[in-house]
């Protein structure tokens, strides 16, 4: 699929999601998440009579500029079986009209593999010569932060004005690399090529701070207490700022809200006070584990 437009990547997974199905004919097919392929294999599967499951339903931003938007009401919308991560999304099925009975509060599966994996995500930090709890960790791709080049430039300084005070490191794609060069105001924040998830998971939970437009980031920082600041408007995740550590900010709030969020300049590297994270309802790394009661033994959780 690459990177073509949405309506070919969409049609892509479809056509060949369509011969898997009809030669496996499988009892369910889960969906997960937000992306192209999500509500193209949802398409196929409700339209071949197959039951359906999307996994991590009820989320939204309410802001129908995002492809993702449109991908998560589609799923919700057709499929059998909507499997909640957290109660607020549950509230936000109901409201569109969706009845009790195809709704399961299952949990979040991405905390499932965060706490499945985080012992063996260590030393990242040190590997690269990062002080633990003493940088910045970067990650952004959205469109409307990357791709507009105003908006881009007010990134790259106020992430300069960070680089001058601690560590800023951006592991990046190499489409988003080739936008940050043109825009020549990185000052000494340092670009990395894109890590694998062990070491990315390292990275967050050793970072003092997170700056990130990523949906995932949001859930993975509140759940390690790690402070996160949200470049966008609004966010499809409102537990991670009600509950946890997450803030929302606009790209010229940057250096101001990491002065907030980070340890008092002069403060040691790593003597911060220990930190804390909120205990969300069902995040407990058993998502996984309840979706395959629902599916296998007809159990039911609200």
């Amino acid at each position: 699929m690459g990177s073509g437009s949405h309506a070919k990547q969409t049609a892509a997974v479809m056509d060949r999601f369509e011969g898997t199905c009809l030669e496996l004919k499988p009892d369910w097919v889960l969906v997960y998440g937000d992306v192209n392929s999500t509500a193209a294999a949802a398409l196929v599967a409700v339209k071949l009579g197959i039951k359906t499951a999307h996994v991590e339903a009820g989320l939204r931003s309410y802001d129908r500029t995002m492809p993702e938007e449109h991908n998560r009401m589609v799923a919700d919308h057709l499929a059998d079986l909507l499997l909640t991560p957290s109660r607020d999304a549950i509230a936000t099925l109901k409201g569109e009209g969706i009845p009790d009975e195809r709704i399961q509060f299952v949990g979040n599966v991405m905390i499932d593999t965060l706490i499945a994996l985080r012992g063996r995500a260590k030393g990242a930090a040190a590997k690269l010569g990062l002080p633990e709890r003493g940088f910045v960790l970067v990650t952004l791709h959205r469109p409307g932060n990357v791709d507009d080049p105003p908006t881009l430039a007010v990134i790259c300084d106020g992430l300069a004005g960070l680089a001058e005070e601690r560590p800023v490191i951006f592991p990046c794609h190499p489409r988003t690399r080739q936008r940050l060069a043109e825009t020549q105001r990185l000052g000494n924040v340092r670009l990395v090529d894109p890590v694998p998830y062990l070491e990315m998971l390292s990275l967050t939970e050793s970072a003092a701070l997170v700056v990130t437009d990523s949906g995932g980031v949001q859930e993975e920082t509140t759940f390690l207490g790690v402070p996160c600041l949200t470049v966008r408007p609004n966010t499809e995740r409102p537990i991670t700022v009600k509950e946890g550590t997450n803030r929302l900010i606009k790209p010229d709030d940057i250096v101001s809200a990491s002065t907030a969020a980070l340890p008092p300049r002069g403060m040691a590297p790593g003597s911060a006070a220990p930190r804390t994270p909120p205990r969300i309802e069902r995040w407990d790394g058993k998502a996984g584990e309840r979706i395959a009661e629902v599916l296998c033994e007809g159990k039911h959780f609200d």
